[in-house]
C-alpha cells in the first residue's frame, strides 16, 4: 500500500506540469537559439559585392528614378491643396445661401399668417 501511495505522489499532476513546463522551455530555447543563430550567420556572411554588381545595382536605381513621373506626382500633389482649400469658400458660402432661403420662408409664412388672420378679421367683421 504505502508503494501504490508513493507511486502516486511521484506522478501526480503537480509533478507532471512541471515536467511539461520544463520541455517548454527547454524547446523555447532551442527555438530562440535557432532564431539568433540564423540571424548571426546572415551577419557574420554577408558576402561583399564586386564592382560589377555595385554597378549594375546603382544603373538599376537611376533608372528607376528616372522613369518616376515626378511631374505628374507634383502636379496631383497641388489638384490635393487646391481641392482641400476649397470647401473652406464652399463651407463660408453655404451658411450664407441657407440663411437667405430660411428668411424667405419665414416671410411667406409670415405672409399666409398675416392673410389667414386678415381673413378670419373680415370674417367676424360680417358676421357682426
Amino acid at each position: 500500500m504505502e508503494g501504490q501511495q508513493a507511486r502516486k505522489m511521484r506522478f501526480s499532476f503537480k509533478n507532471a506540469t512541471i515536467v511539461v513546463c520544463f520541455f517548454n522551455l527547454i524547446a523555447a530555447l532551442f527555438l530562440l537559439q535557432g532564431f539568433v543563430g540564423v540571424s548571426h550567420r546572415r551577419s557574420v556572411g554577408t558576402r561583399q559585392l564586386d564592382p560589377a554588381q555595385l554597378r549594375y545595382i546603382l544603373e538599376s536605381e537611376e533608372i528607376r528614378r528616372a522613369m518616376e513621373p515626378v511631374e505628374l506626382i507634383k502636379r496631383i500633389k497641388e489638384i490635393e491643396q487646391e481641392a482641400f482649400n476649397e470647401p473652406e469658400t464652399e463651407i463660408q458660402q453655404v451658411p450664407k445661401q441657407t440663411a437667405a432661403v430660411d428668411l424667405s420662408k419665414r416671410l411667406k409664412d409670415l405672409r399666409a399668417m398675416n392673410d389667414a388672420n386678415s381673413q378670419k378679421g373680415d370674417y367676424q367683421s360680417f358676421l357682426d
